[in-house]
């Protein structure tokens, strides 16, 4: 099995470092192309107005200047001899819940597989509060539950552009009560504040908050497993259209 693994943290984040070590447990034929520096929020970005430059840094081992779809559309075209069969994109350093997906550069690079007619799972860890203090390993509950998650998933029947969203809770894991298949849930709120400030020169500029938000998680959500200490697995597919609206749009152009 021939594994194409990225993320949008950078080459150098931990949480790449795990999902590594998680591919290798699966196959001996593990390529990395990922941005060489950090690209969350970038969401299905691809760079058109300036050149991508890619760097080796070991066998199998490259970053891009670039997007975590810029990293994808390189490790398939250019990196990677052959196809791989399965692109893994994280793991994520915070959660990618709800409608976050649409912001996420980690769901986006597996959804660049995807569109490729490759299988694609991103993974991300939630985080908890202490987590920026340095109390313990914010990863441990991907590492010990990445191999048991990732197992059913590299043979599991998908149709075509069809990727999988997986987030680990923020639990020690023995306290993991399991893996939950869910559907993507909604938050309540628009997200976060913008907050304003001014440079050494007196300009103003604007810095996208990133506070909780609040949300009340719908039955059968990704945001509910993960609150009550699952693991989520949603299947989500990249045909954005709702199709109970096109009758009535018809009848307005009298079709």
């Amino acid at each position: 099995m021939r594994i194409l693994v990225t993320n949008d943290d950078g080459i150098h984040a931990p949480g790449l470092a795990v999902l590594e070590e998680l591919a290798a447990r699966f196959s001996d034929d593990v390529w990395i192309c990922a941005p060489a520096e950090e690209q969350s929020g970038m969401g299905h970005a691809l760079t058109l107005s300036a050149p991508v430059r890619l760097r080796k840094h070991g066998e199998r081992r490259f970053s891009v200047t670039g997007t975590p779809t810029d990293a994808v559309n390189l490790g398939l075209r250019k990196v990677i001899p052959g196809r791989p069969d399965v692109v893994l994109s994280g793991v994520n350093r915070g959660a990618n819940l709800g409608d976050d997906v649409t912001y996420s550069g980690t769901v986006s690079a597996a959804i660049e597989g995807a569109l490729a007619g490759v299988r694609a799972i991103a993974l991300s860890q939630v985080l908890a509060p202490d987590s920026a203090n340095g109390n313990g390993d914010p990863f441990a509950a991907s590492r010990a539950w990445g191999e048991r998650v990732l197992a059913p998933l590299l043979d599991a029947p998908l149709p075509s552009r069809t990727l999988v969203n997986v987030n680990f809770p923020p639990l020690a894991p023995e306290r993991v009560r399991g893996v939950r298949p869910t559907r993507q849930g909604f938050h309540d709120y628009a997200r976060g504040s913008v907050v304003e400030g001014r440079d050494p020169r007196g300009r103003p500029y604007y810095w996208f908050g990133l506070e909780p938000i609040e949300h009340t998680p719908d039955h059968g959500s990704d945001l509910e497993a993960v609150a009550d200490g699952w693991v989520s697995v949603t299947p989500l597919h990249l045909d954005l259209t709702h199709y109970a609206s096109m009758q009535a749009l018809a009848d307005r152009y009298g079709g």
